[in-house]
């Protein structure tokens, strides 16, 4: 690789040769892929669908998040998306509401709900410029830092190979996951070129291929796929529930924030500065269309990856091209079924190897912009405070047992939502409405 190829990867709209986007889109599709496909299989399964339509569920969410990572990189009318490079698909931060809405209400509500929280994403994005003063680097990089803490379990649940598998915990799965994490740990600290830029993709294959000869990958699901499969609308119906609506809009404005905490990481990590007030915009604009748009096909609502964050950030390769051949991929995959089942033939301990690292790296971005600000004692407690209710109430089962489902669906589940929350309103307090003596001039 010259210099100026290497120098391509690293410019948003330069042109690299193929050779240099093909291997980095690869890893974002493989990276991205599981997490595309889990949430619709996890709906699917709660809402009782049989084979056929958990099939079309799936392929929906992959073509659609081919669709909602082309319109973050090329905007829909200059305002619906944000002109960075981020992968988009099926949002882990959505799931625990999406399960208890389909349990309960069934997978109608699950889209009429979704179809009124993307308007309501929209409309944040619209006024955006006027409310970011609330999301300063203290909030987002506690945000940022959050989800990393969020996706440590993730991770280390994938290298056990999956809680739910009957192999889990396994030796088996450890030592690949292993083999993979010191593979790509080996090339990002000592590799050169091409294969440091490469080492996730490197490492999956070297996974891959060792889980393949110890018998440990099954085909079975691509030899039961179709060739071609289209998309149809209103395939699955919509039902309008104020309960499943209220749910999912709290959830969605709560997103919002993670997104503009995960485009703030992808800018202050590989582009070293913060997104402009356009960007964010149309990046949460951009999201709340997707979703809307969305709706009516059956994609489950998606959101910023954050393993393809830590990508981006991990090798600081931002070309959008790059991202559009992700696209394609992701396209093809949800158009040829036989495509998407071969990616999901990757075991879990492989993804996991390879992506701790990479979650590890959103962390530090975290605090990389938490440390932008200077650490007074408000912004502290802010931090400080945050994390402690938002990690230790996830981490704390049945905390909230004694108030209604919802309550630890919406706040019990996940460290992000309620971190995001207690960031921005401990902000507010602490350094807007609270009355500080003015310093004295020198």
């Amino acid at each position: 690789m010259n210099s100026e190829e290497k120098n391509s990867l690293f410019d948003y709209d330069a042109k690299p040769s193929l050779t240099e986007v093909v291997p980095l889109g690869l890893q974002h599709v493989v990276a991205a892929v599981v997490g595309i496909v889990t949430p619709g299989l996890m709906i699917a399964k709660v809402c009782n669908l049989n084979g056929s339509d958990t099939t079309l569920l799936i392929q929906t969410s992959l073509i659609f998040a081919g669709i909602s990572t082309l319109l973050q990189i090329f905007p829909l009318f200059g305002r619906f998306g944000a002109r960075l490079p981020v992968v988009m698909g099926a949002s882990f931060a959505y799931v625990p509401i999406l399960l208890t809405i389909g349990g309960d209400f069934g997978i109608r509500a699950i889209f009429g709900a979704q179809l009124i929280g993307g308007i309501i994403i929209m409309l944040v994005g619209l006024i955006l410029k006027k409310i970011r003063f609330i999301f300063p680097p203290i909030v987002t990089g506690t945000v940022i830092l959050s989800i990393g803490l969020s996706l440590f379990p993730v991770a280390v649940k994938y290298m056990a190979g999956g809680v739910g598998n009957k192999d889990y915990g396994a030796w088996q799965n450890w030592l690949i996951a292993l083999v993979t994490f010191l593979i790509v740990f080996y090339l990002n600290n000592f590799g050169k070129g091409f294969l440091k830029l490469s080492s996730i993709l490197v490492g999956m294959v070297a996974g891959y291929l060792i889980a393949l000869a110890m018998g440990m990958v099954q085909f079975d699901p691509v030899g039961k796929a179709g060739i071609v499969q289209m998309i149809s609308p209103m395939h699955f119906g919509m039902e309008f529930k104020l309960v499943p609506i209220l749910m999912l809009t709290i959830v969605s404005m709560v997103g919002s924030v993670e997104s503009i905490g995960q485009f703030t990481a992808t800018t202050v990590g590989a582009m070293d500065r913060q997104p402009t007030d356009k960007e964010l915009s149309g990046a949460i604009m951009g999201n709340g269309f997707a979703n809307f748009i969305g709706s009516f096909f059956g994609s489950v609502p998606v959101a910023t990856f954050g393993q393809n964050v830590g990508l981006v950030i991990t090798t600081r390769a931002v070309n959008k091209f790059i991202l559009v051949f992700a696209s394609g991929i992701l396209l093809l995959a949800g158009f040829i079924p036989k495509i998407s089942a071969l990616l999901t033939t990757i075991p879990y301990a492989v993804i996991g190897g390879a992506t701790i690292s990479v979650f590890a790296t959103i962390a530090m971005t975290g605090i990389k912009t938490i440390s932008q600000e200077k650490l007074t004692p408000e912004n502290t407690i802010i931090v400080g405070l945050s994390l402690a209710f938002g990690v230790g109430t996830a981490l704390s089962e049945n905390c909230f047992a004694g108030f209604p489902a919802w309550v630890t669906t919406i706040f019990g589940n996940s460290e992000v939502i309620l971190t995001t929350i207690l960031a921005i309103v401990l902000n507010l307090v602490l350094n807007h409405l609270k009355a500080r003596p003015k310093a004295k001039e020198a």
